[in-house]
């Protein structure tokens, strides 16, 4: 597998944002981030899904994915108890920093970075593993257990309803059901050509953003605790998982793919819920940067060990 036809363009892309994010302002990467989250993205899921193989085993990747979280919340939980016992002078942390530590370990960026990543190095064929995966599980993940544990140790209940709403709303699920029955419509070559073009611009333009993102990020105080979080989120899962896929008869590149959804670095969600619900804002940040930098090296490995 050329690591260089995949490193060029994701290490390219992220760079080109970072430089952007430095000299442009700020509300620049949020009308970005919100012409992906309403256009974009939903834009490249249709595309997409028109060459995704959605038979056999495809509908196992949201059972793969709350799993992943469960372990992840679960070994978080874990080290913070174990934390007190090793260390007996050590300060107990406080509830807003577990908060944010159980969600760095649990909530994986399986969107914008996920998404890229699936399609460069398995291709278009399984994409659905990594939609099914992020739709069905991280998505619902995120603002359904996520936000019901921000709201405990955070201190703050805000409206279950409006919550409710917000993923009822999100055009990704839409686009999801759209694309699912639009994918059975035939297209003319030169409009199926335009459609995934399209979609490969949003693509890119997904992993500028993530560099426009990281430019804006200077909060490095909580560099012990997120990488702790991050050796449970993007090693320890990961391991586990892809180790224990053989025994349900998963193998090769379907198997490479989930324990690339199950190994992505934490989502920007982590950080929006974590202002949302007063949590440790700095470390999701730290724990955001860290991880979207460790993919990088974990990438080769992942191809290594479940990429045969």
């Amino acid at each position: 597998m050329n690591l260089i036809a995949i490193y060029a363009p994701l290490i390219g892309l992220v760079l080109l944002g970072l430089i952007l994010g430095r000299y442009l302002p700020k509300v620049v990467a949020t009308r970005v981030g919100q012409f992906l989250f309403w256009v974009g993205v939903p834009i490249s899921i249709v595309a997409f899904l028109r060459q995704a193989d959605l038979s056999g085993q495809v509908w196992i990747a949201p059972a793969i994915a709350w799993i992943a979280m469960i372990l992840g919340v679960v070994f978080a939980a874990i080290g913070i108890h174990f934390r007190r016992y090793v260390q007996t002078n050590a300060i107990p942390w406080r509830r807003p920093t577990q908060g944010s530590f159980l969600l760095a370990a649990m909530v994986g960026n399986t969107g914008y970075l996920g998404y890229p990543i699936t399609l460069a190095i398995a291709g278009t064929q399984y994409f659905g593993f990594a939609l099914f995966y992020d739709l069905l599980g991280t998505t619902l993940g995120a603002y359904g257990l996520g936000v019901a544990m921000a709201a405990r140790f955070g201190g703050s209940v805000h409206n279950y309803r409006e919550l409710a709403q917000a993923i009822l709303i999100n055009p990704s699920l839409w686009s999801f059901g759209f694309g699912f029955f639009f994918r059975q419509v035939p297209l003319q070559a030169s409009a199926a050509a335009i459609l995934q073009g399209s979609a490969w611009t949003m693509v890119a333009l997904s992993l500028v953003l993530i560099g426009m993102r990281l430019s804006q990020l200077h909060s490095w105080h909580s560099l012990p605790r997120a990488s702790a979080s991050l050796l449970i989120k993007m090693l320890l899962v990961p391991l586990i998982l892809g180790s224990s896929l053989s025994l349900l008869g998963i193998n090769g590149v379907t198997r490479l793919v989930l324990v690339l959804q199950t190994a992505m670095p934490p989502a920007f969600a982590t950080l929006v819920i974590a202002e949302a619900y007063d949590l440790d804002r700095d470390l999701a940040v730290t724990a955001l940067a860290v991880g979207t930098i460790g993919i990088l090296f974990l990438l080769p490995m992942w191809i290594y060990l479940f990429g045969n």
